[in-house]
C-alpha cells in the first residue's frame, strides 16, 4: 500500500508542495480568505505574515512582547493577530495565533538566490494542529 493510499485512509488531505530554487517548499494558503504564498518551515515555531501585509490579509495586530529570531536575524519586534482563519487547498483551521513581523531578510535572502519572495511562514504550531505528515520526496504535504 502507497503511503498516499494509506494517508487518504486515514483522512488526510494531501497538498502539493513546490520546492523553490533555495530548496524550501512553498505552498498556497488563504489567511482569512485571502490568497497568499508561503514557506513550509518545520523549524519555525509559529506561523508569521509579513508586517507590511497586516491590510491585505485582514489582520488585527495586537501588541507583542515577544521578540522573533531566525534566518539570520535576532531580537526583532512582533505583533500577534488572533481568530485568524487558515486554509490549505480543503484543510482549514479556523482560531489561529499569527505572529507579524518583518519578513523583508527573509524575503531578500529568496530574492537573493533568484527566488520569489512570501508572504509569510507555516510553522510547527499550523503543522502539528495538522498532524503533518511531509513526502519529500514526491514534495507533498498531508494534514489531517
Amino acid at each position: 500500500m502507497s503511503l498516499q493510499h494509506y494517508l487518504s485512509e486515514k483522512a488526510y488531505l494531501k497538498i502539493k508542495m513546490k520546492l523553490t530554487k533555495t530548496n524550501h517548499f512553498k505552498v498556497t494558503a488563504k489567511i482569512n480568505g485571502v490568497k497568499g504564498k508561503f514557506i513550509i518551515d518545520t523549524g519555525a515555531s509559529n506561523t508569521c505574515i509579513d508586517i507590511n501585509l497586516v491590510d491585505k490579509f485582514k489582520l488585527t495586530p495586537l501588541n507583542s512582547n515577544t521578540k522573533a529570531s531566525g534566518a539570520g536575524a535576532i531580537d526583532m519586534d512582533t505583533k500577534i493577530a488572533k481568530k485568524v482563519t487558515l486554509k490549505i487547498k480543503d484543510w482549514k483551521s479556523k482560531k489561529n495565533k499569527i505572529v507579524i513581523f518583518d519578513l523583508s531578510h527573509v524575503n531578500q535572502a529568496l530574492i537573493n538566490h533568484h527566488s520569489n519572495p512570501v508572504d509569510g511562514i507555516i510553522g510547527a504550531d499550523i503543522l502539528k494542529k495538522g498532524k503533518a505528515i511531509i513526502d519529500y520526496n514526491k514534495s507533498y504535504l498531508y494534514l489531517k
